[in-house]
């Protein structure tokens, strides 16, 4: 019997006979709870990724932009966004980088156009950032169907970039919204629907965003050394260098603004580290590697890419352009064609603007209210809006160009003395930036207003904010989404003629002009044979000279010029000759002039490759005919010297210099294509 008060040592397991049964009671003993397996662990992070705030962004960026830009994706293989000039020649210029990247990348600028001038891929903006996308698929409807699929991308881009950059800033989700959609479809952008390179911006907000993440800092918040990450600065660094080979029209200002960043937190941060040494950010030794590879990565990809640029042209030309495309002040409150909101109200006085396609930049009158609002009703701090209207109103002297104080101490020193081709001859285009700081200073508005929407639901009971306050937060983000509807023409593209899927080069291809070219370059897509024709933003003096002089062929002078250039093939596109020079050119005898002519189904084909022999004659090939002028000359009342541009004295209308006009004439309510300079 146990003694009272004396507890019994319990057996070990070891004290137990080895015969001994189990005991039963360990079956209700607690057991470890097995963790989840891997694949469950995925799911899961699958899960909460597609659910996560820029995930749903993203969606809906992409739903917003499908519809906005509506009907592009109706017929994506057979249509083309606002005209068929500029987006015809940047979906060749997109098929042409990712086809020579996978034949023969060290030919890159030695593209198949433009036949006999050096470096002619530099003769506008390059894209280079899409060359992945031109790798796939070949042809013209494969260049369109991948340059629509772009151009909608392009939009969701800039929907997602801003919202980022502003939510980063310290913006609610209302805010950001607002500012997202009023930067991405400011009415003054639907002018540029036919400029990939210009709507290409959405990686400007979107790598400021991550740089600013990647360093812990914020506009509400200041630096968070908790919330650095060298990952996400070195992401911001890699979308720069994206953004920056797509172009320089939007690149160079972009390189700019990161300077002036740079330059300011050198300047700034040591001060304020000596001022508050207990407030020092913690960097870490990774995100100071990151920012010193990151901007020498961006300038080193930039210099590569702008090497060819400055071989192709001089800075004359682009000081005259500048000058011709600087827009007055009233610009700022005009609507372009393509607003549905704006186009028909402001017809009147976007009529006296001298070129409305680059002129037209209104960002939206909802978002000027929004930005106004904003000055004094906002969750930024009162320096903050300060800073921000300086900037605004920098940028917006800057985008007048010469029509402030001639530009002589702000767009001419920047880059006045800069070649045409990098395209910075057009200030209004810096508009991007005056948009981009009204949606930061309309956010603050909004997000200032949402919060005390919801400070007043805490007073109800129970705290929820009724239906109707609920909706009056939406009110903004629906007005600045209707300013942005557009009614932007999407003109059939052409059937590329059979001749050009079979006939090599080098040729010409006849009718020839400086609109028109750009579709024949779309058609070279399939074999991309060298093809004397071609058009961009920076116009050559060559080209101007070859279309003056192949006005008359066949006839012995022109094709003495054409042999001199080395082109050996005409090819005449017998369906789109129609009330240009070369309409009765098909029928002219050529025996007396060394050539063949051969007739196709939908063309005529003339060799060039045999000697010229006139036994009638004692002009000798190459030397001057009576009543014909040497190339490269001006002929008697002409204005345009070889390597100068030419710019229409009026929008829509045609030169004298390029014969042939408009293969494709633009439908009714359409723009004419004269009038979207690249």
């Amino acid at each position: 019997m146990a003694t009272p008060g004396v507890k019994l040592k319990e057996p070990l397991p070891s004290d137990r006979p080895a015969h001994a049964p189990p005991d039963p009671w360990t079956a209700f003993a607690t057991a470890a709870e097995r963790g989840p397996g891997r694949l469950r662990r995925a799911l899961r992070a699958v899960g909460r990724a597609l659910i996560h705030e820029y995930a749903v962004v993203t969606y809906i960026a992409l739903a917003v932009a499908v519809a906005l830009t509506w009907p592009t994706l109706q017929y994506p293989l057979h249509t083309l966004p606002q005209d068929l000039g500029d987006p015809a020649r940047q979906a060749w210029q997109i098929a042409w980088s990712g086809h020579i990247l996978l034949t023969d990348p060290v030919k890159l600028w030695q593209s198949n156009a433009f036949f006999g001038q050096v470096n002619s891929f530099a003769f506008g903006d390059s894209l280079l950032g899409y060359a992945p996308a031109g790798m796939i698929g070949e042809g013209p409807l494969a260049a369109a169907l991948r340059y629509n699929i772009l151009f909608v991308l392009a939009h969701a881009l800039l929907l997602i970039g801003a919202y980022a950059l502003v939510r980063q800033l310290g913006a609610g989700r209302t805010g950001a919204a607002v500012a997202a959609v009023a930067f991405a479809y400011a009415p003054w952008r639907l002018a540029q629907e036919g400029h990939l390179d210009i709507i290409s911006a959405g990686g400007i907000p979107l790598a400021l965003a991550m740089l600013a993440r990647g360093h812990g800092w914020s506009m509400r918040r200041g630096f968070r050394p908790t919330h650095r990450s060298a990952g996400w600065a070195a992401a911001g660094w890699l979308i720069a260098a994206w953004q920056v080979s797509l172009g320089f029209s939007l690149g160079l200002p972009f390189l700019g603004v990161l300077g002036l960043i740079l330059l300011v937190l050198l300047v700034r941060v040591p001060i304020r580290w000596w001022r508050r040494p207990v407030e020092r950010p913690v960097l870490g030794w990774r995100l100071l590697i990151t920012d010193t590879l990151g901007p020498l990565i961006v300038a080193g990809i930039a210099a590569v890419i702008a090497l060819p640029y400055f071989k192709t042209g001089g800075t004359a030309t682009a000081t005259a352009e500048i000058r011709f495309f600087s827009p007055p002040l009233r610009s700022l409150l005009i609507g372009p064609a393509e607003s549905r909101v704006w186009g028909g109200a402001h017809a009147v006085p976007r009529s006296s603007l001298s070129w409305p396609a680059e002129m037209s930049l209104l960002p939206g009158f909802v978002l000027y209210a929004l930005a106004l609002a904003g000055l004094a009703f906002s969750i930024w701090t009162l320096w903050q809006r300060l800073f921000l209207l300086a900037g605004l109103a920098g940028t917006i002297i800057l985008a007048l160009g010469t029509n402030f104080f001639e530009g002589r101490w702000t767009y001419l020193p920047l880059f006045g003395h800069l070649p045409a081709s990098l395209g910075t001859r057009i200030p209004g285009r810096l508009m991007l930036w005056a948009t981009l700081l009204l949606a930061v200073l309309a956010a603050g508005a909004v997000a200032e207003f949402v919060r005390r929407a919801d400070h007043w639901a805490e007073l109800r009971i129970p705290p929820w904010p009724g239906p109707w306050l609920r909706t009056a937060t939406l009110i903004p983000l629906v007005l600045v989404l209707v300013e942005g509807w557009n009614s932007t023409t999407h003109p059939i593209v052409p059937d590329q003629p059979a001749a050009m899927r079979t006939v090599t080069g080098p040729m010409l291809v006849l009718p020839t002009a400086e609109l028109t070219d750009q579709m024949v370059m779309l058609w070279s897509t399939t074999r991309f044979q060298q093809i004397a024709n071609g058009a961009g933003g920076f116009a050559a003096g060559r080209q101007a000279d070859l279309r003056r002089i192949a006005t008359t062929f066949p006839d012995q002078a022109s094709v003495d010029y054409l042999r001199s250039e080395g082109i050996t093939t005409v090819l005449l596109l017998r369906d789109y000759v129609t009330g240009t020079p070369w309409e009765r050119a098909g029928d002219i005898p050529v025996d007396s002039l060394g050539i063949t002519r051969e007739d196709l189904d939908d063309a005529v084909l003339f060799r060039l490759t045999q000697p010229a022999t006139d036994q009638n004659s004692t002009q000798q090939p190459g030397t001057q005919q009576p009543g014909t002028q040497q190339p490269g000359t001006q002929q008697p009342g002409g204005t345009t010297q070889p390597g100068q541009e030419v710019f229409p004295t009026q929008p829509g209308t045609i030169q004298p210099t390029q014969p042939g006009g408009d293969l494709f004439p633009t439908q009714p309510g359409q723009r004419a294509l004269a009038a979207q300079p690249g």
